[in-house]
């Protein structure tokens, strides 16, 4: 299937913001909205929303059949030129066989969110040939400060064509930022973790590892042969269920063309130190002859990368530092 990329930002553009796991509902208990408002004036985007994103049920979501419909909606509409997630959650997965995939790749537009929205990202990779972004949610640009790293990077891929060389961050912080403004703890970065050296070019698949393993059996499963293999997992994950689902993932056929893999920074609490991840990557024999890099700006810590699932990108991991290069998006 040809691979499609969606027309990139402009300024008067509108984004359509949906809830496709938790309820915009749980986030407002902590209501930053003006933050995000400014910001996105400032970009010049228009926010709307689904009709849908305040319903709130048992489990902080909604029915499956106002999540498909506001999804649906926001493809459909002619005036939306984009489409951001409030946030993650849980069960994104369940939208997967009511999403009609033709609409989808009829109406190429941008989607963006991360987290749990790792299934839908993929899915539609898998199902419609349609490229989609891993990075901020609606709710992140609620952060007022310490924002400045996480909104270059989003700006970089959305509103221009040009490459985009990510490299490491010179702080980040791992802290409940949307509860306390004012207590932020920045933490000085010391350069990504070269783990195995070497060179990469390939197709861009992942995001949470734990969410993309969620589809290994179904039809949403794209391909990881050629791919660049993105993965970051959160707090819940330890070494121990990040090794087990590492190993998963690798199992799965079409894994030993996996050309290059990058895992992004763990939170403080999975408490997953680099010489334990190297143990994990010396684990795997598929991962024998292909450059890693680890403690990646991409996950659950901050600044947040944006890279495209379904673009192309180029890894370059030597004995001292890496990077990777977002060659089309």
């Amino acid at each position: 299937m040809e691979v499609i990329f969606p027309p990139k930002l402009t300024e008067g553009d509108v984004v359509r913001v949906v809830a496709p796991a938790l309820s915009r509902a749980l986030v407002m208990e902590h209501d930053h909205t003006g933050i995000i408002t400014s910001r996105f004036a400032e970009l010049g985007l228009t926010l709307t929303y689904g009709r849908h994103v305040d319903e709130r049920d048992a489990f902080g979501s909604s029915s499956v059949a106002s999540r498909v419909t506001d999804l649906h909606e926001a493809f459909a509409d002619p005036s939306v030129a984009a489409v951001l997630t409030v946030i993650g959650g849980y069960n994104s997965n369940e939208l997967l066989p009511f999403l009609d995939w033709e609409l989808i790749r009829a109406n190429p537009k941008i989607l963006c969110g991360y987290s749990d929205i790792t299934a839908l990202q993929n899915a539609i990779l898998a199902r419609a040939g349609l490229v989609t972004y891993s990075g901020p949610h609606w709710s992140t640009f609620g952060m007022r400060d310490h924002f400045e790293q996480t909104l270059r990077w989003f700006t970089s891929v959305m509103f221009d064509t040009a490459p985009v060389t990510l490299t490491p961050a010179s702080h980040w912080s791992d802290d409940l930022w949307f509860l306390d403004q004012d207590e932020r703890e920045l933490t000085p970065g010391d350069g990504w973790w070269p783990i195995r050296r070497g060179f990469a070019e390939g197709r861009v698949v992942g995001g949470n590892l734990c969410t993309l393993n969620l589809l290994q059996g179904t039809p949403f499963m794209p391909s990881l042969v050629d791919a660049i293999l993105i993965v970051e997992d959160d707090l819940e994950s330890s070494p121990a269920t990040f090794a087990r689902d590492l190993t998963s993932l690798l199992q799965v056929p079409g894994a030993s063309g996996i050309r290059g893999l990058a895992i992004g920074r763990f939170q403080r609490a999975s408490r997953l130190t680099r010489p334990l991840l190297e143990q994990i990557v010396d684990a795997q024999p598929a991962l024998g002859a292909i450059p890693v890099v680890a403690d990646v700006d991409v996950g659950h810590t901050y600044p947040l990368a944006t890279f495209p699932v379904g673009g192309q990108a180029r890894l370059t991991v030597t004995d001292a530092e890496a990077s990777l290069t977002l060659l089309r998006h």
